[in-house]
């Protein structure tokens, strides 16, 4: 008999099962009409639940926040705050779901969006992510790099290597964004060469070459010669310190481990090193990201047939 392979995970939560789960209970079943219909607690409440218990864990915080406001229903951050003024964790979070949603909505909306994010972070002074939501909301409106570097550095005077906020100003910095490869480069180098030893922000490097990668291939720069952009010396140097300074450590994975993990297959395979490649999708399992697998024809069948081949 054959063996069904497990589906692959490809969610916004990642492998946050509490995340996933808190999403999953807050989507309306199809029998019952309306948001919370039928429900005996505040629709709130197990996102209260969640945050509580993510504690100071600032990347997590990050990383909840942030799918949580592209993901959540309005209404239950807006009944949160009506419920209980002034909860730090109701004001955070609607500060990310205003910024995340301002974009579609307009100037008056990123107004409102910056008047939240201030008011989040007066209330919680010790926390970074009001200060990432500002800078996620200045990227959505070309906010210039030099005005987004103060909001950036707010983040990381609390936090100092705090994995999103890192990979946010990589976003401003790149020819995709507002700055320049150059720019995008240096910052990521910079970066990696300080960071401490296990620090996911090792990977910074490999994140800013995806990210040029992609860069190219929007300005339909493709052909013959992109996979030697990956066996530069400085390509080969970028990858061994993401595993020997992050992916060989015994540092505690992140909350977005995940994501960095997909990174590093993804340049491992476009390097053609496929026995170190291994482990790390051994370590992926079926945590699939959309990106930057992406950037292939046919991307599940790509991550499937590396990730499964015999003796990977």
């Amino acid at each position: 008999m054959f063996r069904r392979r497990p589906a692959l995970l490809v969610r916004p939560a990642l492998d946050d099962d509490a995340l996933h789960t808190t999403l999953t209970e807050l989507r309306p079943t199809p029998q019952l009409h309306g948001l919370g219909a039928g429900r005996t607690r505040p629709l709130w409440q197990p996102v209260a639940g969640l945050l509580r218990d993510t504690g100071r864990d600032w990347d997590r915080r990050w990383h909840r926040m942030s799918v949580l406001a592209g993901e959540l229903p309005a209404a239950v951050c807006e009944r949160w705050i009506a419920d209980r003024p002034g909860d730090g964790d109701a004001l955070v979070l609607r500060a990310c779901v205003r910024s995340v949603r301002a974009a579609a909505e307009g100037r008056a909306a990123a107004r409102q969006a910056e008047q939240a994010c201030l008011l989040a972070a007066d209330a919680c002074p010790e926390d970074p992510t009001p200060w990432l939501a500002l800078l996620d909301l200045m990227y959505a409106f070309a906010v210039p790099i030099r005005d987004a570097v103060p909001v950036w550095t707010e983040a990381v005077d609390r936090a100092p290597w705090h994995r999103g906020a890192h990979h946010l100003l990589l976003r401003q910095l790149s020819p995709r964004g507002h700055g320049t490869v150059t720019a995008m480069t240096d910052f990521a180098q910079h970066t990696a060469s300080r960071a401490p030893h296990g620090s996911p922000l090792a990977l910074l490097p490999v994140a800013a070459r995806v990210e040029l990668v992609a860069y190219r291939q929007g300005q339909g720069r493709t052909g013959l010669g992109v996979d030697g952009h990956w066996r530069e010396l400085r390509a080969t140097e970028e990858i061994e310190k993401a595993l020997t300074g992050w992916f060989r450590t015994a540092a505690a994975p992140h909350a977005e481990a995940v994501a960095d993990l997909n990174l590093l297959a993804f340049a491992l395979v476009r390097a053609h090193r496929p026995d170190d490649a291994g482990p790390v999708f051994r370590r992926i399992g079926r945590h699939m990201t959309a990106h930057p697998w992406d950037l292939l024809p046919a991307p599940e069948r790509t991550f499937l047939y590396w990730r499964d081949r015999p003796g990977g």
